[in-house]
């Protein structure tokens, strides 16, 4: 048996907290309606579908997009039924991710993975919305922790934990791990547009499509060569404003 796990549930912008006991194989939700199994996919038809490879984390591979957006390369002879219909986006703004799940038909022997990502919902959120991490820290502020409750703010960006919920207790030196994974489509870390998918960090291109590598120029251009801007050398000036140089004179 797994211990009690927190799940996070996203409607809208409203955040609401959901408790449930995870157990592989089989799950007895305390919470009517809602389950949380780190090692299944949940489909949108309501049916669990474990990963072919056993894998813990389902991952998303960028260069084999094509094909699965297709559904008809890799389902023919592969023994996968067709990919499913596309989830809701897991966010309504910010950049969210949308997965898609297929069932292997010849007694889990198949090839390749039966879950495939992209990205959603990618318009910038309003300004007063918050930062999407802190929203899911600040939802803890009104749970107990070791007899206290606190006010959560996310830790600064650490590596080996990306995508894991770290906060800490604003005023304190109190640091704790609330989640083990953060919701999807949040960002790995505030620079960047990387995004935790199924506690994974995955490489978002500045075209902002999963696993595209697609990085800025030197000009700013998405995927761009640099040609669209020169390099002009010299010194720079302070401006100085008609009402100064009459000042000076």
């Amino acid at each position: 048996m797994k211990p009690p796990l927190f799940l996070l549930w996203e409607t809208g912008l409203a955040l609401s907290l959901l408790y449930s006991t995870a157990q592989c194989g089989a799950t007895q939700s305390q919470t009517q309606g809602a389950v949380f199994l780190p090692e299944f996919a949940l489909s949108p038809q309501g049916s669990f579908l474990e990963d072919a490879t056993e894998d813990q984390f389902l991952t998303y591979r960028y260069d084999d997009q094509a094909s699965r957006m297709t559904g008809s390369d890799e389902d023919g002879d592969s023994g996968w039924d067709a990919w499913g219909t596309w989830s809701d986006c897991s966010r309504t703004c910010g950049g969210g991710a949308s997965y898609s799940l297929r069932r292997c038909l010849n007694g889990g022997n198949c090839e390749g993975k039966n879950i495939r990502y992209r990205r959603c919902s990618n318009m910038d959120c309003p300004v007063e919305s918050g930062d999407f991490r802190a929203q899911q820290c600040s939802a803890h502020n009104d749970i107990r922790y070791q007899g206290m409750v606190y006010e959560w703010i996310p830790v600064p960006y650490e590596p080996s934990a990306a995508c894991a919920l770290r906060c800490q207790a604003r005023g304190r030196s109190l640091t704790v791990e609330l989640a083990p994974k953060v919701l999807d489509g949040t960002r790995c870390r505030a620079d960047a547009l990387d995004m935790c998918i199924s506690g994974v960090c995955q490489e978002v291109g500045c075209d902002r499509q999963l696993g595209s590598g697609a990085r800025e120029d030197n000009c700013g251009v998405c995927a761009g060569d640099s040609s669209t801007c020169r390099l002009v050398r010299g010194q720079a000036l302070p401006h100085v404003s008609p009402e100064e140089r009459l000042q000076l004179l």
